[in-house]
């Protein structure tokens, strides 16, 4: 039987998978921007079915895009979903009680998608909910897409660097040994 990862072990593993990424470091950085531009901006099961064919066509780092849009997922959307309809809301001069969120939330997380229903549980949202959510969802996008392209490209950039002074600092002593 396989031994459980730590967090941490998970971690290393993800760090050595971004940064081998046959990509130049913009092109993995992008991906993790739109990705993350896209998470923020779309809807929970909508993401990738968008994010993926964007890759492509813009020769970013599909995996960076996958793993970018993974800022909203089951556990996180709880949390973040009713922040982006309250700053939406608040934006629009048409706040929301957090109470009220709280429902809309808990009906949006019913929503399967391609159901029959899916679209009539969205309609019964309103206008003015679904307004918020994509203008909060924008307003968290522009927020936080340029510190992910900046912090992964640094990252990526960085980790070469050292990779490369490691190489070059090797001697035909060392590598005998």
């Amino acid at each position: 039987m396989k031994r459980q990862l730590t967090f941490s072990e998970r971690l290393k593993r993800l760090k050595r998978i971004i940064v081998r990424e046959p990509l130049p470091p913009e092109s993995i950085a992008a991906g993790w921007a739109l990705g993350m531009f896209i998470g923020c901006s779309v809807p929970f099961g909508l993401q990738l079915v968008i994010a993926l064919p964007l890759a492509a066509m813009m020769r970013v780092s599909k995996l960076g895009v996958t793993l970018g849009t993974f800022i909203t997922n089951p556990v996180s959307i709880v949390f973040i979903y009713p922040a982006q309809c309250w700053i939406g809301s608040r934006l629009l001069r048409s706040p929301f009680t957090w109470d009220y969120l709280l429902d809309v939330c808990a009906k949006l997380t019913e929503v399967r998608l391609f159901a029959p229903d899916t679209w009539g549980v969205l309609a019964q949202l309103g206008g003015k909910v679904l307004f918020s959510f994509f203008f909060g969802g924008f307003l968290l996008a522009a927020v936080m897409t340029p510190p992910t392209y900046f912090i992964i490209k640094a990252f990526v950039v960085s980790h070469r660097r050292r990779k490369e002074q490691r190489l070059a600092n090797r001697t035909p002593e060392t590598e005998a040994r």
